[in-house]
Order: structure tokens, then C-alpha cells, then sequence
């Protein structure tokens, strides 16, 4: 009997010897990774939130003034910015407006975005009624000029006149851009606040014991969707049971409509369609982005989104940080990946895996894993780095036909073709099997018998 309690000690000691070499970065989020998956079709939405309404911001903030204040510094809470109380919400060059413009800066109520691109919203009237319009230029912030913009011009040009003055903003940016207009229809706050994410609050605010929608709480591949319902490119749901994109004319929703935080988004929301070796608009041939805001679409298909891993383990929701314009670095991704361990980097060290110097920029994880595959705008540069986070081969990039300045070594190596680049990895020991899609990607493109 003895022996075999030191046994199982010895055995005890072992397991415990074991993970904590091996896992002790991954272990903190042990509990979320293991979380039960309940699928996603269930509304997740706390019963006591039913039948609540919208409050704003301003009424969270006498209880959770740090968060407020985090999130009052982030661009979400500016992404639409009312030019009547701030008029330093426009970036834009006025005195350079093209003298084909429709609009004119007295007539500009709100601005959309300003990080990269800012767009202007004009009290119009259409389909009879008050609504708001955007003017036919946009400012692109990258590169310091004016640029015409068409807003019928995405996967909706055969649902809208092509006359941005008939083009409303309730059926396009206003169900991400507005406070519970998602779900109301009524621009209850001019910006991406606390309800977007926690859903309405007139309950909570009422009886604070009572709760709001916590996505961290639940399933974590359910937790994406707080990010998802805006940052994943869509359809409209309709179109799912009827095709035909004309018998939406003026009505259809580049949004949700009608989502709230909890309910399973996959009721509202259709994602943007995507077969592999397929370029669209929106993707290149191997899924990465080709615009911003397709962060959603590219990390589903990732495996560490099928594992757990979510939006907010690499972004804090309140303070934005990580962002594409300060990234944490190298830190961000060591948080859950340690060298030689179980998920990775499986080398003793940083140059072993990236074969360069160690405060170089081929040593970034995120030039490799996130290259910059997308722009903001046609004439904007590659900025918009890819959610896919697997490393893509120069092979692949040059089997699918994609530019090569969207691969991640051609990014810094231009004076190397894609096929010398391969060579390199090749020499490193790096080269791996084709993969089965680029595989058959050649079958199909040759009309090759597998």
C-alpha cells in the first residue's frame, strides 16, 4: 500500500513537473479554452435584459467611470462625431475640395472614421424619409488628399440608385456607427458604446444587481461575436432565402438588423461568401483581406479561433489597445506561446524560429503571422494587417496568382522573387508539404486527374 501511495505521489509530482514547464503561460486560460461550447444558436442574452431599452453612455458612467474613460479615449467612441459640438472632429481639408463635390462643410453634420479615411453624413430626405446621406468625396488620411467616393459600389450596387444623394446611411453605416440603431433603428448615441457590446441597459441602470450581457462569461467562440456583428464583411440575411438582390431595392442592410448583444448573431448576420482560390472584393485567393473590417471573416477560419482563443485576449475592448497603429509587439503573442513548448514556437529561441536577428523586424510575429494584405481604401496603402495568423509561403502566394507584395516575406525582400524567397525557406529547413487547398487550387486550374 505504501508503495503505492509514493507512486501515485511520484505520478502526482510528474504531472505537476510537466505543466509547469511545458504550459505555464496557456495555463491562466485553462477555464476559457475548456469552456463548454453551446453552439450558435443559443441566445445567450440574460432573461432580466429582455425588453430593456437603450440608455447611452452617459448613464454607465455613474458606475463604471474607469471603463467609461477608457472607452471615451478609444476611436470607438469617435467613429461617428457630431461637427456641431466638436468641429475639431474634422480632419479633412476643406479648402481643397474637389469643385465637383456635393456637400460643403456647413452642410457636414457627422463624421465617420478619421483614422484612416473620414466620410461626411448630410441630412437628407429619401424614400420619404429624414435620413442622412454621404457626400461623393472622401478624405483619405493616409495620404493627405481628397478621393471620390461611390457608395453603391459594394455588393449592394444593385440594390441602390448610383447617386450617393440616394443613398441612405440608415440602411449601411449607421447600424454599426450609432448606438442601438442595430436593433432600434433609433440613433439613440453618436458612437460604438457600451450597449453595442453589453446590449441595452434600462434594467441594469434601474436595478443595478440585475445583468447586462458579459460575452467573456460564455462560450468563448460566442464571445467573438461582440466583435463580429460589425468587424466581419456581410450579406444581408434575406438574401440567404432569396437570392435575388434586386427584390431588396433601397432596403438592403449592410448589418445585422435587428441583432443585440447575446442573441446568436448567426440568426441576423450572413458572412460575406468565400471559396478558396477565389478572389472577390473583398479577399485574395487564399482568404486574407483585401479592405478593412474583415478581421471576422479571416479569424473563424483560423485554428486558434476553433480552440478558444478570442478577440479579447489580444485586444482590451475598452482601451482598443494592440492596435494597427501601436501594436504591443512581440509580447502580445508571448502572452499564451513560449519556445519549445506544446502550442509553440516548437524552437529554443526566437532567431532558431524566424532565422532573423532577434530585434529585427523579420523577428516580429506579426510581420510573418499578420502581414499587411488590405487597404483602407483603393488608393490608400497596404495597411490592413490579415487575421488568417498562418504563415503563408511565397509558393502559395505565387500558385493562387496573389500580388506578392501581400506576402510577408516579399513585403521586406523585394529584391527577391517569390520563388527565390521559397528557395531561402527551403534552405532553412522550412519548407512544408503543399498544402491540400493550394493542391487543389493546380488540380483545378490545369484540369490535373488527383
Amino acid at each position: 500500500m505504501k508503495k503505492v501511495v509514493i507512486s501515485l505521489l511520484f505520478i502526482i509530482l510528474g504531472m505537476l513537473l510537466v505543466w509547469v514547464l511545458f504550459e505555464p503561460k496557456i495555463a491562466p486560460y485553462y477555464m476559457q479554452l475548456t469552456q463548454t461550447r453551446v453552439g450558435l444558436q443559443e441566445d445567450l442574452q440574460p432573461k432580466e435584459q429582455k425588453g430593456a431599452h437603450f440608455v447611452g453612455s452617459a448613464q454607465c458612467k455613474k458606475c463604471h467611470d474607469e471603463k467609461y474613460h477608457d472607452w471615451k479615449q478609444s476611436m470607438h467612441s469617435k467613429m461617428i462625431q457630431d461637427v456641431r459640438k466638436d468641429p475639431k472632429a474634422v480632419v479633412a481639408d476643406f479648402s481643397k475640395l474637389p469643385a465637383d463635390a456635393d456637400f460643403r462643410r456647413e452642410e457636414v453634420v457627422y463624421t465617420i472614421g478619421g483614422k484612416f479615411k473620414q466620410r461626411y453624413m448630410i441630412p437628407a430626405v429619401i424614400n420619404g424619409k429624414q435620413d442622412f446621406r454621404l457626400g461623393n468625396y472622401q478624405w483619405n488620411t493616409q495620404t493627405g488628399k481628397w478621393q471620390h467616393f461611390k457608395p453603391w459600389k459594394y455588393w449592394y450596387h444593385d440594390a441602390y440608385p448610383h447617386d450617393n444623394r440616394r443613398f441612405p446611411t440608415s440602411n449601411t453605416c449607421d447600424g454599426c456607427h450609432f448606438n442601438g440603431y442595430m436593433a432600434t433603428e433609433k440613433r439613440i448615441e453618436p458612437s460604438i458604446a457600451c450597449e453595442n457590446c453589453h446590449g441595452p441597459g434600462s434594467v441594469h441602470v434601474e436595478k443595478p444587481h440585475s445583468p447586462v450581457y458579459k460575452a467573456s462569461l460564455h462560450d468563448p467562440i460566442r464571445t467573438n461575436e461582440i466583435c463580429l456583428q460589425c468587424h466581419m464583411r456581410n450579406r444581408d440575411k434575406r438574401l440567404e432565402k432569396d437570392p435575388d438582390i434586386h427584390d431588396l431595392w433601397m432596403k438592403a442592410k449592410d448589418y445585422p438588423a435587428g441583432y443585440e448583444a447575446g442573441r446568436p448573431l448567426i440568426r441576423y448576420k450572413m458572412a460575406a461568401p468565400f471559396i478558396y482560390g477565389q478572389e472577390t472584393k473583398e479577399f485574395w485567393p487564399n482568404g486574407a483581406a483585401k479592405k478593412n473590417r474583415t478581421q471576422g471573416n479571416e479569424f473563424v477560419r483560423d485554428a486558434m479561433y476553433q480552440h478558444g482563443i478570442t478577440c479579447i485576449n489580444c485586444h482590451d475592448p475598452h482601451k482598443l489597445t494592440n492596435t494597427a497603429q501601436k501594436p504591443e509587439g512581440n509580447k502580445a503573442c508571448m502572452k499564451c506561446h513560449s519556445f519549445d513548448s506544446i502550442i509553440g514556437p516548437h524552437q529554443p529561441s526566437l532567431e532558431a524560429h524566424t532565422h532573423h536577428k532577434p530585434g529585427s523586424k523579420g523577428s516580429r510575429c506579426i510581420e510573418c503571422h499578420m502581414p499587411k494584405t488590405g487597404r483602407h481604401t483603393g488608393k490608400s496603402p497596404l495597411t490592413v494587417r490579415s487575421h488568417m495568423f498562418r504563415f503563408v509561403s511565397p509558393a502559395e502566394t505565387k500558385a493562387l496568382g496573389m500580388p506578392p507584395e501581400t506576402n510577408a516575406c516579399y513585403a521586406c525582400h523585394k529584391d527577391k522573387t517569390l520563388d527565390e524567397l521559397q528557395q531561402d525557406l527551403a534552405q532553412w529547413g522550412e519548407q512544408t508539404w503543399p498544402s491540400q487547398e493550394v493542391l487543389s487550387h493546380f488540380i483545378l486550374e490545369n484540369k490535373v486527374k488527383p
